[in-house]
């Protein structure tokens, strides 16, 4: 595979440290949540609402590519990324609910955009028989 942009960022402290891009843009305090038996604190994050905004947005723009790519007028694409983690056979593992809605157009023609979407994001090729991820219309 060839490279057409490379992101990177650190992470130093594991769950509950710290997080920053390497360009110095995003700098995060990591905090396990409370629901997780860490401390919960104010004002952090944790890696899966990092994962839970690259998805939406990735996929909102595979979304938008398709819908290019077949000359079909769309409004608005809004994508919420719901990042669940919990107990599996080896531990802990992910799983993924993608809320779709796109303006401008009907349902039937929204969730064969949606399907393609699937088919092409960067995100659902990488989770692809790795953990499920569940696309849907929403309105």
């Amino acid at each position: 595979m060839g490279h057409l942009y490379t992101a990177s960022a650190t992470a130093t402290g594991g769950r509950d440290g710290h997080v920053e891009t390497a360009d110095g843009l995003l700098r995060l305090e990591m905090s396990i949540p409370k629901s997780m038996g860490g401390p919960g604190r104010p004002q952090t994050t944790n890696p899966e609402q990092l994962f839970a905004m690259g998805y939406a947005a990735c996929f909102g723009g595979a979304v938008g590519f398709v819908a290019k790519q077949r000359k079909v007028e769309v409004g608005e694409i809004a994508v919420t990324a719901d990042v669940h983690i919990g107990p599996d056979a080896s531990g802990l593992g992910l799983g993924v609910d993608l809320a779709v809605r796109i303006g401008g157009v009907d349902r039937e023609t929204a969730e064969a955009l949606v399907a393609a979407a699937h088919q092409i994001c960067p995100y659902s090729k990488a989770t692809r028989g790795n953990i499920e991820v569940t696309p849907r219309v929403v309105d």
